[in-house]
């Protein structure tokens, strides 16, 4: 069926078509079809429905409640909570920051991805910039690129780190498991740097604050991983050895928060720096594993 219609409909890519037979928009004699490999004899009557990409489709204003730390005519800093997605992506088509900007100002439809200049995991819970000017953007964007943009993380790790150190190693796709991120050997990858240091020590485990120089996907979960102290909670770069205490279990995302970012203002140069405590999952999280010892609360 898809070999068929790709040949009928050369300006849709193959791909495209297996999608919409997936979703049941591929009708063959008013019958819908339920995979792409079935077979045609001939004269048959087909009926396709054709639909655009969520991913083509102008994003829409809707109104998520976003919490504003500062905002002026160039930026907007907010707090962004656990479990918000930042940019509409597969499966994330709707519901997102972007969405919710949009909404809260309807002018950065003019401006791309709404002024996102930086993202937050999924899960990932903090302060974010977002530029309200294409020229604050643009102001933003070269910050990051000089490293000048200043962003703190309070993470929670496996294990007793003894010391403050820093992790210099390239970042990039993981070769086999493509929404991973990974390690690369010397001269592959991008550069990524991350500081870190320690702010609280518990039984087993280590409240750290860690620095980034370079801003890559994942940075912070994959370079904790890679020397040994995987966040808590994290559901992919975690060590599936490792048993779950009470406190873990009642935790249901990575435990890492981006507590403090400081930037120079894009219209005045005016150092600033916003801080904000993490949210009450982490706190109990925290507290919980305060009073744990050998994974029992004491």
């Amino acid at each position: 069926m898809d070999v068929v219609l790709a040949a009928m409909l050369p300006e849709y890519s193959r791909s495209r078509i297996q999608e919409w037979i997936r979703q049941g928009e591929v009708l063959l004699d008013d019958r819908p079809v339920t995979s792409p490999g079935q077979r045609m004899r001939g004269g048959e009557l087909v009926r396709v429905r054709v639909e655009a990409h969520p991913a083509e489709l102008p994003s829409q204003p809707q109104e998520i409640g976003i919490d504003v730390v500062y905002e002026d005519d160039w930026l907007i800093v907010l707090n962004k909570p656990a479990g918000l997605v930042v940019h509409p992506g597969n499966g994330n088509w709707d519901g997102t920051l972007l969405n919710g900007l949009l909404h809260h100002v309807p002018a950065l439809a003019t401006i791309p991805r709404a002024g996102i200049v930086h993202r937050l995991d999924k899960d990932t819970s903090g302060l974010m910039v977002v530029a309200k000017t294409l020229v604050a953007q643009t102001a933003l964007v070269r910050q990051l690129q000089a490293r000048t943009v200043k962003r703190e993380y309070l993470a929670i790790v496996h294990g007793e780190v003894m010391q403050a150190g820093v992790v210099d190693e390239p970042l990039g796709r993981h070769a086999s498991q493509r929404t991973r991120m990974a390690v690369q050997l010397p001269g592959r990858g991008k550069e990524a740097v991350t500081h870190y240091q320690i702010e609280r020590r518990l039984p087993g485990h280590t409240l750290l604050r860690c620095r980034l120089e370079t801003g890559r996907t994942h940075q912070i979960r994959v370079h904790m991983q890679h020397i040994g102290y995987p966040l808590v909670g994290d559901p992919v770069y975690h060590d599936r050895r490792t048993r779950k205490s009470a406190c873990e279990q009642a935790f249901h995302r990575q435990a890492l928060h981006a507590v403090r970012l400081g930037l120079q203002h894009p219209a005045t140069g005016e150092p600033m720096v916003w801080e904000r405590d993490p949210p009450d999952d982490f706190l109990h999280l925290l507290q919980c594993l305060s009073e744990t010892v050998d994974g029992s609360v004491s």
